[in-house]
């Protein structure tokens, strides 16, 4: 083989090492991430929450179709508009805020629909308790934000919990429902 086949494969061997798209790390954007919740009252309203503080990172690698995340919720933030009800909800007949002062979702099972995130499958941990949760994406986007020059991508997700299983069963013998949706809205910066 001669020098320049040996420099053409090379060369062709280097290209194609780089076509592949490396995983990304991409950091919680707090001013656009938020995890909420919703919850039947009496089977007439719905009751409304929202943690406003989040930290975590993604990592993302679109051309393999992977990715995982690590997300941890600041439980005593949470914000639900009526001071009182905010109070009773982190109390510890509910939350127990105080003793458990951040819930986490830890994911390592992105699932694709073509080039955008459909599914994240993993573990929230809430309550001091740990369960298995499935996040499905309405909304999934990247974009090049035009005020910090980086690439941002995030979406609105959204799950239902059983939250006994968290050990959160007061109101169960009122009626109060079982289920919990779950509603995260996140966006995240490339690093």
């Amino acid at each position: 083989m001669t020098k320049f086949s040996l420099l053409a494969v090379a060369a062709a061997l280097g290209f194609a090492a780089s076509a592949h798209a490396e995983s990304a790390t991409y950091a919680i954007d707090p001013t656009h991430t938020f995890a909420t919740f919703e919850i039947g009252h009496f089977g007439t309203s719905t009751n409304r929450g929202r943690f406003n503080k989040t930290t975590g990172t993604v990592t993302l690698d679109k051309a393999a179709k992977t990715g995982s995340l690590d997300v941890t919720v600041d439980t005593t933030s949470l914000d639900t508009g009526y001071p009182k009800f905010t109070s009773h909800i982190s109390s510890d007949e509910i939350l127990n805020v105080a003793a458990n002062p951040t819930a986490k979702l830890v994911a390592s099972k992105f699932v694709f629909n073509g080039d955008k995130v459909a599914e994240i499958d993993g573990n929230l941990t809430l309550n001091g308790k740990t369960n298995p949760v499935v996040l499905k994406a309405q909304n999934f986007n990247c974009y090049m934000n035009p005020m910090v020059k980086r690439e941002v991508c995030g979406g609105d997700f959204d799950a239902t919990i059983v939250r006994s299983q968290y050990g959160v069963s007061y109101g169960l013998n009122y009626g109060f429902p079982d289920n919990v949706h779950l509603v995260i809205q996140v966006e995240a910066v490339k690093q």
